[in-house]
């Protein structure tokens, strides 16, 4: 079966997200002082093929710990498997 997984990076809470805030104070607040704070991350898209969704989720898991797309000491990462 194909999967269409979902990779999100972002900074994890208490860590400082220097693009997100300058996003925040020189686009998004002058836009409306409704929004909060805002944080960047990263995405990126798969198409993994795999026998079921828990499969290809821990595929992906390992593949951005393994090849370091990301630092567990400042990110956090959620994975989203769609069929």
């Amino acid at each position: 079966m194909k999967f269409r997984v979902e990779l999100i990076i972002l900074n994890k809470e208490g860590v400082r997200d220097p693009e997100g805030e300058t996003l925040q104070r020189y686009v998004v607040e002058k836009y409306s002082s409704k929004f909060l704070s805002t944080r960047v991350g990263k995405y990126i898209l798969f198409e993994v093929e795999g026998n079921s969704r828990e499969e290809v989720e821990e595929m992906v898991k390992r593949l951005a710990y393994e090849r370091r797309l990301y630092n567990p000491l400042v990110h956090r990462i959620e994975v989203r498997v769609t069929a």
